[in-house]
């Protein structure tokens, strides 16, 4: 799968993808990610890429000729490299739609991804209509530009590319995979000081582990994300279960 990033600041990219599970994929080639300088397709002496807002205010936008030229390049590249078809814009902004797991699944069924990273009070609008296909958000807060939302959308699709996570079942376990939270992990040694893993892990009995680590990602995710419990594929059996462990919890 190929990701190709269009930023003013490509020094911030240096680190991430060049560790753990992203560098291992790049080194398999399994997923191959650019970085392109919008700078660099300024066109003017001192390339600028921003500018004050038409109708006053504070800081500054982003102008939409850079944004073009250098988005237009990188589809001719990805052509050019025998990728068919248009590649989804992505337009990292505080405005965009939540990114969630399953935008990540849906994500990664595409072979192209083209992720445009805005920054100062924002972009062009004309950038938002005509260039994104697509805007993407990772919370309700604002940072100073999409670039740590970028690496974000990359690693979390990544890691959904055939291949990437080695286990085919290590992202359908994880948080999210099944619309719950993960349930708890344990490792050797079995005590640790006073604290005792769960005797049902240690047992062998493959069939009570599977139905204590269901219980336990149910519990968690009632506890911690109820929004995502009401909308989880829960069995009558195992909502009366989970009603009763939280009542028991009650001051």
């Amino acid at each position: 799968m190929r990701f190709d990033i269009l930023t003013l600041f490509p020094g911030m990219f240096r680190g991430p993808f060049e560790e753990s599970i992203l560098k291992r994929a790049r080194e398999r080639g399994l997923v191959e990610v650019n970085i392109y300088n919008i700078r660099e397709y300024a066109t003017d002496k001192h390339h600028v890429v921003d500018d004050y807002p038409y109708g006053g205010g504070a800081g500054m936008v982003m102008k939409p000729e850079p944004v073009y030229a250098a988005l237009e390049a990188v589809k001719a590249r990805g052509a050019a490299a025998g990728l068919a078809g248009v590649a989804p814009a992505l337009l990292l902004t505080p405005q965009g739609e939540p990114f969630c797991q399953s935008m990540a699944r849906e994500l990664a069924q595409q072979p192209w991804l083209i992720l445009l990273c805005g920054h100062y009070e924002g972009v062009d609008e004309r950038i938002r209509e005509h260039m994104a296909t697509r805007e993407v958000s990772i919370g309700d807060y604002v940072l100073a530009g999409g670039e740590l939302p970028a690496m974000v959308v990359v690693e979390a699709v990544a890691r959904l590319v055939p291949g990437v996570m080695g286990s085919p079942e290590s992202g359908e376990e994880e948080s999210f995979g099944d619309g719950l939270l993960e349930y708890p992990q344990y490792t050797r040694p079995a005590a640790f000081r006073e604290w005792q893993a769960p005797e049902v892990l240690l047992s062998g009995n493959h069939q009570e582990v599977r139905r204590w680590r269901r219980q336990q990602a149910l519990l968690r995710t009632a506890r911690r994300r109820p929004d995502l419990y009401a909308m989880a594929h829960v069995s009558l059996e195992e909502r009366v279960w989970v009603a009763a462990q939280l009542a028991r919890e009650e001051p």
